[in-house]
């Protein structure tokens, strides 16, 4: 059952820092991960390419191309992410030396929407039937979601992100929600508010703080569950328009920001 949440007049801000212009325009960004600080991950569809992306000098260092469009991403370790690519296909990347290189892939049972990693484990939310699965790096089912009870859920689980005490929060762009599980898809709690429509990209700061892309408010939100508030971070009026991805660095305490279609990044700095 979903729980609506309070709203916090008086949040804490993001201060926005110099954004990031993308090197040869117009990029299609599906997804943005923290390798280093001032190093990111970017899904760029407009190329079919995974870039490692050097924040500081505004450069793509490295590259990898993919068969088919990169669409979630995520870092399994500080060394390693995993690609959704095209339906069924998830590519993992290693990272070293500031060079990217395709390592194995795993193929899945249903077309992937969502991917996170918990526990040196891939979590994987399906689109055509929506529920969830952890699946180890080789690719057996560990853990699922009862599908009998997957509608009563999720309609669209979209976007998905780990605190460092492993609960996984999962967007859902269907039903306006974030809902919370546990490492074994046990389903904790499910989160509404008039701030949330159309939540995409999620990214978890502490354990208690977690950002979303309120995508057709053109805001970012914060949500504190143990609280059971929600409140708007950055609207408008901070150049956040349309956000659909982000993504947070615990060393510089910073969130990247992006939209589909763009050619900066938003960069800000939380306090």
């Amino acid at each position: 059952m979903s729980t609506p949440v309070s709203t916090d007049p008086t949040p804490a801000r993001l201060k926005r820092q110099p954004d990031i212009q993308l090197p040869g325009g117009m990029y299609k960004i599906n997804d943005l991960a923290v390798v280093s600080p001032d190093t990111l991950l970017v899904s760029n569809i407009s190329k079919q390419c995974v870039q490692l992306l050097d924040c500081l000098k505004g450069e793509v260092v490295s590259e990898v191309q993919l068969q088919g469009n990169p669409y979630r991403m995520c870092l399994t370790d500080r060394n390693t992410a995993a690609v959704k690519v095209g339906g069924r296909k998830i590519q993992m990347i290693k990272v070293k030396d500031k060079t990217l290189t395709k390592g194995r892939e795993l193929t899945v049972s249903e077309r992937v929407y969502g991917l996170t990693s918990s526990r040196n484990s891939l979590v994987v939310a399906y689109h055509s039937s929506p529920w969830l699965e952890v699946i180890s790096m080789d690719g057996k089912v560990l853990h699922q979601l009862d599908k009998s009870r997957k509608s009563q859920h999720f309609k669209y689980p979209n976007i998905m992100c780990t605190t460092p005490g492993g609960s996984m929060f999962i967007s859902d762009h269907g039903r306006h929600t974030i809902t919370k599980v546990d490492a074994q898809l046990n389903i904790l709690q499910t989160f509404t508010s008039p701030l949330l429509q159309t939540p995409y990209g999620i990214t978890a700061v502490t354990e208690d703080e977690i950002l979303v892309c309120s995508h057709k408010n053109h805001s970012l939100v914060l949500l504190q569950p143990s609280t059971n508030t929600m409140s708007t971070l950055l609207g408008e009026d901070d150049g956040i328009k349309y956000p659909y991805t982000l993504t947070y660095c615990p060393d510089q305490k910073k969130a990247y920001v992006a939209s589909f279609c763009t050619d900066t990044i938003k960069v800000y700095q939380m306090s």
